[in-house]
């Protein structure tokens, strides 16, 4: 084992993590504070702190990081459109950095030379995490137990956790793995490692399921500033309770459940199901007030970019120069990107049903069927033969 003086771990009082609480406290003889971030996921913080002593935490500090998700990384990601494979709103990628950026802050007070995680070798997450580290801190000694310890499945963690009696959170009524936070909450492994399964529909936290949302709609008004929504049907309101209010109005209504199948990074394939309400509302509203807000030329560019923005953020390097680079980018496209969207929520369904900014591009009188001074018909003629020209001469070429 690596000679280290100091872990920070980062804790959520699950099976994994207390397991890994122990082992590390065993493997390493040195002092252990157990982190855990509370980024919005439902959480007992009083049972977690108990735990973590009881299981041989030296320390549990527990940090609100809620203000500082919504602001500082969901917006980022929103304000730019970001999904992942043409689904995925990032709910887990985005919250790891900032998990990581503060375990890295609390290694610093606390005098840690070394942070822990519990992700496995074969998922996503212990490149988020690690990446994160290398990009804040690099000095810092990474312990990764999954990657080295002997303890390869769910069984022989459950038989160590019994060993050294620490409770078991894993029934057969729960035979699935979930992360939740703000965002979102994911479910994966156990009865969904069959992508033919469709999930239980008992297993769905945040959401009712769609047939058994009302059956009268919610109209909702969201007004954007540069990007960022500010006001919900008139009441302005700070980042994190507005973000809170859109998951209960997506939650009620039966809004953003997914289920697919998704390209890890380490390269196989991930059957997931996720529940994002507020984030689905968020999205569709953003992008609908941009269609009159952003120049079409401007959000063509934009456009291209977002595939590989997403990407960067589910792959880890939120804490690159690449992804500072494009969310410059973003933000600057989003200037203009201020007025109200109307929006109807329905069974499962947002849809945009009214738009208006001050800065609006979309003209009545020049889009207008009806008779209008400012477009002359004609001029079309030209446009259609020179954009037509290069189809003509291919035209002739194959004559």
């Amino acid at each position: 084992m690596a000679d280290v003086k100091k872990i920070v771990l980062a804790y959520s009082g699950g099976l994994d993590t207390s397991v890994i609480l122990k082992w590390l406290a065993q493997e390493y003889q040195c002092p252990i504070v157990a982190y855990a971030a509370d980024v919005g996921q439902e959480e007992d913080w009083d049972a977690v702190r108990a735990k973590g002593l009881a299981t041989g935490a030296d320390k549990v500090i527990i940090s609100d990081l809620r203000k500082e998700f919504v602001e500082e990384y969901i917006f980022p990601a929103f304000r730019s459109n970001a999904i992942y494979e043409g689904s995925y709103l990032l709910g887990t990628s985005l919250a790891r950095p900032i998990i990581a950026k503060e375990q890295v802050r609390i290694a610093h007070a606390e005098g840690a030379d070394a942070v822990s995680h519990g992700a496995t070798g074969k998922g996503n997450d212990q490149v988020r995490f690690e990446l994160a580290y290398l990009g804040i801190d690099p000095s810092l000694t990474i312990i990764a137990p999954w990657r080295i310890w002997d303890l390869n499945s769910r069984k022989k963690l459950v038989e160590y956790a019994k060993e050294h009696n620490i409770p078991v959170p894993v029934t057969k009524e729960k035979p699935y793995s979930s992360d939740e936070n703000l965002l979102h909450i994911s479910f994966e492994g156990g009865i969904l490692e069959d992508p033919w399964n469709e999930p239980d529909p008992s297993m769905f936290k945040l959401t009712v399921s769609p047939e058994m949302a009302p059956d009268i709609p919610t109209y909702l008004e969201i007004e954007f500033v540069q990007g960022d929504p500010v006001a919900l049907d008139g009441v302005r309101m700070e980042a994190l309770p507005l973000f809170m209010k859109l998951n209960a109005l997506g939650g009620a209504n039966g809004i953003g459940r997914l289920d697919l199948v998704e390209n890890r990074f380490v390269g196989m394939k991930s059957h997931g199901v996720y529940e994002t309400p507020g984030g689905t509302i968020l999205r569709t509203a953003h992008r609908d007030l941009e269609t009159i807000t952003m120049d079409r030329e401007v959000m063509r560019i934009r456009d291209s970019l977002v595939a590989r923005y997403a990407e960067l953020i589910y792959n880890g390097f939120w804490f690159s120069p690449e992804r500072e680079l494009l969310q410059t980018t973003m933000d600057a496209s989003q200037k203009t990107v201020n007025g109200i969207v109307r929006l109807k929520l329905y069974k499962g369904n947002c849809t945009p049903v009214g738009r208006k900014s001050d800065q609006s591009l979309y003209q009545e009188s020049f889009a207008t069927f009806e008779e209008d001074k400012v477009y002359n018909q004609a001029d079309a003629g030209g446009f259609i033969r020179l954009n037509g020209l290069r189809l003509r001469m291919a035209a002739m070429q194959k004559k």
